[in-house]
């Protein structure tokens, strides 16, 4: 049985940086350049980072069962950047597809910390609590707005946990946002996509922020009256895509992100619509872009937008980006699990590598 599982294991791996037309992955790790690889679970969530040291950061670890695809996909990746521990793992929130793989890749590969938005739960989501507390033990830290995490050469800050959001803006933020006059607001989402940990992570002049599945209403605390985000280079948008309350016109606007990665899968995720966006209730509150792909691409200052998926749910050409910036087409057993690269550099320019293709894109930070 060990060694089923061992070649299966490698054969995945195998897999993973092969893309469908035989193309390689860009070489792992790269002196000095902070790694990212944005991990294909099929519209859950998944980011490693790598530092220049090669201490590494886990942000979320993808759905449990299903032959443990999830946590097989992270341990390539983490394979391919030459780890053989995880340093650092930070669960967003209690859902299925952020926790779900985590039992099974603690058995893959050696994890030193854990850290969290805390023991509120809502009942359904209470066993995952119970079994990441299980594996966690005593290396557990639960996360507050504002915190740090101890992430070699990254600058790793707490923006949301658990609420409210941080005080303090970070980067360049703090500066008062005209977009919030009149924008669209929304009541609070499920309670797990108020509580989750948001982060902003910083390497050199490079600025990133992940916020999970964070709803609109707490984006809107961190984007008004005033910006505590600043600006970003790279932004994994919330919710794999599915802005149906998220994705809020003042804070993508805000931040003026250079790329955006989307987490989704092929049928989970982009190719949603919100039809809220029109007509708008309130008389005098500016309308915002249904489609979610659209609302992203028309946000001023995106250069690209990489998906993880092609959708399934909307193939149109006008909802998807380039095929070049798509890591994967298929779904089922013709889905690849192919992840997306980047490798960052410390006067904030980086490239961002599609394996399925061999294609590669460098941005100059702004």
């Amino acid at each position: 049985m060990k060694q089923f599982l061992a070649g299966a294991v490698v054969s995945l791996f195998a897999l993973a940086i092969t893309g469908a037309d035989g193309s390689k992955a860009a070489p792992a790790p790269q002196a000095g350049k902070l790694q990212i690889y944005w991990i294909d679970v099929e519209g859950g969530a998944s980011t490693l980072f790598v530092s220049p040291s090669g201490e590494s950061l886990l942000f979320d670890t993808g759905f449990g069962g299903n032959g443990d695809r999830d946590a097989k996909r992270i341990y390539a990746a983490a394979q391919h950047a030459g780890l053989r521990k995880i340093d650092h793992v930070v669960i967003s929130h209690w859902h299925a597809d952020h926790e779900g793989g985590l039992e099974a890749l603690s058995k893959l590969i050696p994890i030193g910390h854990f850290y969290d938005h805390g023991d509120q739960v809502q009942p359904e989501d209470r066993v995952r609590l119970e079994n990441y507390r299980g594996i966690a033990g005593s290396n557990r830290t639960i996360l507050h707005a504002g915190d740090s995490i101890p992430f070699a050469g990254v600058e790793t800050k707490v923006l949301v946990s658990e609420g409210p959001v941080i005080a303090t803006p970070v980067n360049d933020g703090g500066a008062p946002n005209p977009l919030c006059a009149n924008a669209a607001q929304m009541e609070p989402a499920a309670p797990e996509n108020i509580r989750m940990v948001g982060l902003s992570l910083d390497f050199g002049r490079f600025k990133m922020a992940s916020l999970g599945d964070l709803d609109w209403s707490r984006e809107m605390q961190l984007a008004c009256p005033v910006n505590k985000i600043g600006t970003v280079n790279l932004y994994t948008i919330n919710r794999h895509g599915t802005l149906a309350d998220s994705g809020s016109p003042a804070l993508l606007g805000a931040i003026h992100p250079q790329v955006i990665v989307v987490n989704n899968g092929p049928r989970k995720g982009l190719g949603q619509r919100d039809d809220r966006a029109k007509p708008i209730a309130a008389p005098g509150v500016r309308p915002y872009e249904a489609n979610s792909y659209l609302r992203m691409a028309t946000t001023p200052g995106v250069e690209d937008i990489w998906q993880l998926h092609l959708s399934l749910i909307d193939r149109d050409t006008a909802h998807n980006t380039k095929p070049e910036l798509i890591a994967n087409m298929d779904e089922g057993v013709q889905d690849q699990g192919n992840w997306i690269e980047a490798a960052v550099s410390g006067d904030g320019s980086f490239t961002v590598t599609n394996p399925r293709t061999g294609f590669s894109k460098s941005y100059r930070a702004r």
